[in-house]
């Protein structure tokens, strides 16, 4: 089962496997407030993209089509995440304010698709 949460949301025993999805460290968080098993940085989108998008929604059908192809490129991480997930729960972590147009939303997508 993949969840979605931001850092910034209380941790809870029902997270199961917490993992990071961001590229750079979330600001003012120690590992222990973050309390995430697993940064995997692989999976976030490039500087470049990340930079591009800029979390702007008119450019979010052209940002998931560039995510989607740049997660072909980390088969490894991503096969990671979706054997965890059929382990139990796996929670993707991420620090976006938007809720609906972030990276881990399209990464949980292209998991479960």
């Amino acid at each position: 089962m993949l969840k979605l949460k931001r850092v910034y949301d209380e941790p809870a025993k029902e997270d199961g496997f917490r993992v990071l999805v961001e590229r750079l460290w979330p600001r003012g968080f120690t590992k222990e407030r973050a309390a995430v098993d697993l940064w995997l940085k692989d999976v976030a989108p490039s500087t470049e993209l990340r930079k591009w998008f800029g979390h702007d929604p008119a450019k979010w059908e052209e940002f998931r089509r560039r995510y989607r192809a740049e997660l072909k490129q980390h088969k490894d991480a991503t096969d990671l995440l979706k054997q965890k997930s059929k382990e139990g729960t796996v929670t993707i972590i991420y620090s976006a304010r938007d809720e609906e147009h972030n990276a881990a939303v399209v990464l949980k997508a292209f998991l479960e698709g």
